[in-house]
């Protein structure tokens, strides 16, 4: 292991928590027209719910120690501090995965995986398919501390993420991703196909061809929900993507509206049928908040929108010839067809999952540690 690699402890001090603590309490909620829902937006009932169970039930001491029971571990790459937990399995022949997280997510979406991946049989599951994960919270994100220069976009971070596994010694591993994962995942496999044995997406990328007579009318349905989505769900994305500090100024000031803007997105690109909490307990909702809340990264999170809309022109991604495997749920926000994403990767694997969307890892464990699992035996 590299020696600039130092062990991480999460300890938010006291002070910190005291002054969340008077924000909350000092909410001025917003009016709301009467008799609507979602449609405009967080409802002012349900985010009262979570900012009185933000305030007066949750339990951030409880979730710390939870948190802390991950070994987690802070280096210096490209003059950038990068926070990870590594978990290792007891199983030396394990293969080593590097799972990356996006917007609005944070490492919190793979607690409850990890375990499953690092120890399966505990899990009803074979040795055979054991990992040594390495979790990275991406630059400006969380415990990684905002980027002090400009330039940190997807290909910035793949490399950065490249080096980390190098500097673990790990000389062959896979990658998994989804949302700004699956964009750092993909660059991976093109920096580092010589160690990068395959990669796993969710959000898997589409290269788009004109003709369209050969497409299903499952894949017209999924382009036509995907252009609904750009027009009615994509206003964070141009926000966070031209004015991120202006944005950042109220996320960083005011809790109940960081909470407002993370928890909406939870409920829009989640399979919940409309009630969050079908699928995330406001302590999950809350926790991944905290990330944010904490180590005040909501402005530099939405950094890394501005950084790929304007850092360097961007030619088309080249094909990724590294084993691909997608797995498809079925309220993934983005659903390109499979023809245009073969036209990207070297498809293996795809999968048809059941159910889930946006965040699999936190909403379906499950599912998402199956089917990486069947994925991984094909290149391990």
């Amino acid at each position: 292991m590299n020696n600039s690699i130092e062990q991480f402890h999460i300890q938010v001090d006291d002070a910190t928590l005291d002054d969340l603590h008077h924000r909350l309490a000092l909410t001025r909620f917003p009016d709301q027209i009467a008799g609507t829902a979602w449609e405009y937006g967080m409802p002012i009932d349900y985010l009262r719910h979570l900012v009185e169970y933000w305030r007066d039930t949750y339990d951030w001491r409880g979730q710390e120690v939870r948190l802390n029971k991950f070994n987690h571990h802070r280096t210096r790459i490209d003059e950038q501090s990068i926070h990870f937990i590594h978990a290792r399995s007891v199983h030396a022949d394990a293969l080593p995965l590097l799972i990356t997280h996006g917007w609005p997510g944070s490492i919190v979406e793979f607690l409850d995986v990890i375990p499953r991946l690092t120890d399966p049989e505990a899990f009803g599951g074979d040795p055979s398919d054991a990992f040594h994960v390495v979790a990275p919270s991406l630059p400006g994100y969380g415990f990684s501390e905002p980027p002090r220069t400009p330039g940190w976009d997807e290909q910035r971070i793949a490399r950065a993420f490249v080096t980390l596994m190098n500097d673990l010694g790990y000389s062959r591993y896979g990658a998994q991703g989804g949302d700004w994962g699956a964009q750092v995942t993909t660059r991976i496999a093109g920096l580092d196909g010589d160690h990068c044995a395959g990669i796993h997406l969710n959000m898997a990328l589409g290269s788009p061809t004109e003709d369209r007579s050969s497409l299903t009318e499952q894949e017209q349905n999924d382009l036509a929900s995907m252009k609904k989505f750009m027009n009615e769900e994509s206003g964070y994305a141009n926000e966070q993507g031209t004015k991120p500090q202006t944005l950042g100024v109220a996320l960083n000031d005011s809790p109940a509206g960081l909470l407002a803007w993370i928890v909406e997105k939870f409920r829009s690109w989640s399979d919940c049928d409309g009630e969050i909490e079908r699928c995330f307990s406001p302590d999950q909702l809350i926790t991944n908040v905290m990330l944010y809340w904490v180590t005040q990264t909501s402005a530099s999170s939405a950094r890394l929108y501005w950084e790929s809309r304007h850092g360097n022109p961007s030619t088309s991604l080249p094909f990724v010839h590294v084993p691909t495997g997608v797995a498809r749920y079925p309220k993934e926000v983005l659903r390109w067809p499979r023809s245009w994403i073969e036209n990207q990767y070297n498809v293996v694997h795809w999968a048809e999952m059941e159910r889930g969307g946006h965040f699999p890892a936190m909403e379906q464990p499950d599912l998402f540690v199956k089917d990486l699992r069947t994925f991984f035996r094909i290149v391990r």
